[in-house]
């Protein structure tokens, strides 16, 4: 579905204008014209994100903010602003908007700050369902004895105010554990804020969490309120914490001890009242003693521990990972009743499994391209596992002796569709050297491909490169 858009603004020039860069990537866009009927429509309906400019007749753009994050907490809100209202901008922030852009402002600027609230939107809103193999919505799938001690412990945690460090390999829903906890917590109803502290530069990381003050350092032309703020009352998750430098994780530390933050170049301290879930897939015991990690903040961070299995000590759950995959990508791909011959799954189960539940759901997802209309054969998996795990020297060819071999497979009757096995092979490669081309620049890259920032965003995630990020000067 097109995630919907409320763009409240009084200009009727400007609201045509952003309609139709927004619908042309892929948005659905509601306009209206003043603040008051502008704030019944979002609390009548369901938007993915509000965008409103300041200055309304009917209600003023702040009090729109305050009345709408009173009644919709996790609603996320962009605001609109000229360069002399800049502290009312900040000040909306405070109040519960999710950023704001200073006119003019290039329409890149605005579709990469839609585009991140858009996810915040779907992290909070989008449940994650536990055991449920029938959903298209993000799932933790398993009856394992493993996998039934991991949600008993997160119905006991869930409704403590105690932190949570999630701990277990690539790949093995660490996020999706941390929404579980979220969604089932006595905060649901508060911002759920995700960081990966491994995609932001650590010359940005700080201020990236804790905001800064203008004139801190080269770049801050404004002040810019940060995500523990945002997060106020509500809960944040830190992914990859393992990744984040000494002096981040010394002010990680007080924030935690004291329950108050300092932006940088300014010595107020602003209290926060924020749930701290954490993540990691370091052995985090070993970086402590290379000195590479606090122990007082592991201590800190880990009141309650969860550590998940790899797939590999829960084979029997792939049964019914691989029937939640199948039915998922499934519908995503068109195929009515897509289905996967014994014979694969009990060759599934036999792997090791090093990428974890991510790994097999790109393969289930390549073997549907592969076999459809037909169902998933021992074959079809054999042959996007060997593909997958062939060493890189011998996978480099030049695309026309690819084309040969898959054409010739085709013709001996081992491809049914040649041409959705070219795109499963080739796409992510596509779209990882592009992201990385541009420097993780979204906007750039979709440019080139000649499709949607919206599609480019969404390829990421289904790629797993949606951590790949554009390095900013702030």
């Amino acid at each position: 579905m097109k995630p919907k858009v409320l763009l409240i603004e009084d200009d009727a020039g400007t609201a045509t204008s952003l309609q139709k860069v927004l619908r042309d990537e892929g948005y659905e866009v509601d306009i209206a014209n003043r603040g008051d009927t502008g704030l019944a429509q979002a609390q009548q309906k369901s938007y993915s994100v509000v965008i409103t400019d300041l200055r309304l007749p009917g209600l003023g753009g702040l009090e729109l903010v305050a009345q709408l994050h009173a009644s919709k907490p996790k609603q996320p809100i962009l605001l609109m602003t000229a360069h002399g209202t800049t502290e009312t901008a900040i000040e909306a922030t405070k109040l519960g908007a999710y950023d704001y852009l200073v006119k003019p402002f290039e329409a890149d600027e605005l579709l990469d700050l839609l585009g991140a609230a858009v996810a915040s939107n779907r992290l909070m809103s989008e449940s994650v369902d536990m055991g449920e193999t029938s959903s298209n919505r993000p799932a933790i799938i398993g009856q394992s004895r493993a996998m039934q001690a991991i949600y008993k412990e997160v119905g006991r945690v869930a409704a403590t105010p105690a932190s949570v460090l999630i701990r277990g390999s690539t790949g093995t829903g660490k996020e999706l554990i941390a929404r579980a906890i979220y969604q089932h917590s006595d905060r649901a109803d508060k911002p759920f804020i995700a960081v990966n502290c491994a995609a932001i530069p650590d010359a940005l990381l700080e201020s990236e969490l804790f905001g800064h003050e203008r004139g801190a350092f080269t770049g801050a032309q404004a002040r810019r309120i940060g995500r523990f703020e945002q997060a106020n009352d509500g809960t944040i998750f830190l992914d990859e914490i393992g990744d984040l430098n000494a002096n981040t994780q010394g002010k990680l530390l007080r924030v935690l001890q004291e329950r108050c933050i300092q932006r940088l170049g300014s010595e107020e301290n602003i209290p926060v009242d924020v749930r701290v879930l954490a993540a990691t897939h370091r052995d985090l015991e070993s970086a402590i003693k290379e000195k590479e990690f606090r122990e007082d903040l592991f201590y800190r961070l880990s009141v309650v521990t969860i550590t998940l299995p790899s797939l590999s000590e829960r084979t029997e759950d792939i049964p019914l990972l691989a029937k939640y995959c199948i039915h998922r990508y499934g519908k995503e791909l068109g195929l009515e009743t897509p289905s996967v011959q014994p014979e694969a799954i009990s060759f599934l189960q036999s792997q090791p499994w090093p990428g974890n539940v991510r790994e097999l759901e790109n393969v289930v997802r390549q073997a549907l391209l592969l076999s459809r209309p037909f169902p998933i054969s021992l074959e079809h998996v054999q042959q996007v596992l060997a593909k997958a795990r062939k060493p890189a020297a011998s996978s480099e060819q030049t695309h026309a002796t690819y084309i040969a071999e898959l054409l010739t497979h085709a013709q001996n009757g081992d491809v049914q569709d040649a041409y959705a096995r070219m795109i499963a092979d080739l796409e992510p490669e596509l779209f990882k050297q592009a992201i990385q081309l541009a420097q993780g620049n979204q906007a750039k890259a979709a440019r080139w491909l000649g499709i949607t920032r919206l599609k480019m965003r969404e390829k990421l995630i289904q790629f797993g490169l949606h951590h790949i990020r554009e390095e900013r000067t702030k």
